[in-house]
């Protein structure tokens, strides 16, 4: 309800006096999730700038935390953006670069990978990664035995790929469950098929696979079929992946559940941020969280989007 009336909201704004240049940075589309968000950002643009003559925008994509940093300097520089809305590649290294934007008075909505300092942001727009972690540890501990041994692929260093170790961590505390390595595979494909390999060739006991992300559970599953162990445990990633999706309708036993995590959060964000450039005042600051669900064989059908770039 709150998403829908905050949107509700954004269409009966009133037009501003000058034009506004919103500021969107957000990392290529390096592995599917990322796509998915590159997708959605777009599409929420060209949406907004038909709607509004005096709203715009510039969007850039990057492949390191080196060139966004760059980007942010550019858009300040030579565009004068009014606002920016960011998903910071890797939390540490943006974090003083996107402090000094804010602290020049341009309003900042950060998506996703928060930022290593609290209190920066005028909103935060993000998926619920303690649940997203603690939804998976829940479902290892109701279906592995005591004793039962796991590894855990992260993802890329930041805030959230923490809360969500931290989550997953916490729900496994008392069920007797070993973790017996955790490595990032940084939400690539082709880095988590490298340490998954190199978990096979460690650990000839493996019961269970936290991925925590669907590409990565993607590069995971290919290491272990090749090594010919598909008999011997389970894969779990997350962010709702349709292939993935498909997979736990059809249920396929090497995929038995997915955790949600919408990349179109960036919609949201961006959606919010016009909001309040255009409508100064009005109260859209603060944290915009969205839970994170479980999706079954029961339930796959609800989570499943054909037309889905992701």
């Amino acid at each position: 309800m709150k998403r829908l009336a905050l949107t509700t909201a954004l269409v009966g704004l009133a037009m501003p006096l000058s034009a506004e240049t919103i500021g969107v940075s957000i990392p290529a589309a390096t592995h599917g999730w990322a796509g998915a968000l590159n997708f959605h950002a777009e599409r929420t643009v060209e949406r907004l700038e038909e709607q509004y003559e005096d709203l715009d925008f510039v969007l850039t994509t990057t492949p390191d935390p080196g060139t966004q940093v760059s980007d942010l300097e550019d858009m300040v520089a030579t565009r004068n953006i009014d606002a920016l809305v960011v998903l910071p590649f890797e939390s540490e290294p943006l974090t003083g670069p996107i402090q000094r934007i804010a602290e020049s008075g341009t309003w900042v909505t950060v998506v996703d990978r928060g930022l290593s300092q609290e209190g920066i942001e005028d909103l935060y727009v993000a998926g619920d990664n303690e649940s997203f972690g603690r939804i998976a540890g829940e479902y290892f501990v109701e279906n592995l035995e005591e004793g039962a041994k796991v590894v855990v692929l992260r993802g890329i260093p930041t805030t959230i790929d923490n809360e969500r170790v931290e989550a997953f961590q916490g729900a496994l505390e008392g069920s007797g469950i070993e973790i017996l390595a955790m490595e990032h595979g940084n939400w690539s494909r082709d880095d988590a098929f490298t340490v998954m390999q190199d978990y096979l060739s460690r650990y000839p006991e493996i019961d269970a696979v936290w991925a925590s992300d669907d590409d990565m559970a993607v590069g995971a599953i290919a290491a272990i079929e090749q090594a010919d162990r598909t008999d011997e445990m389970w894969v779990v990633g997350g962010a709702g992946m349709k292939e993935m999706v498909q997979r736990v309708s059809e249920g396929d036993t090497m995929v038995p559940v997915d955790v949600t995590y919408p990349p179109s959060m960036i919609s949201t964000a961006i959606e919010l941020t016009a909001l309040a450039v255009m409508n100064e005042g009005l109260p859209v600051s603060g944290d915009f969280i969205i839970a994170s669900e479980l999706i079954t064989q029961e339930n796959a059908e609800s989570f499943y989007f054909e037309d889905s770039p992701y």
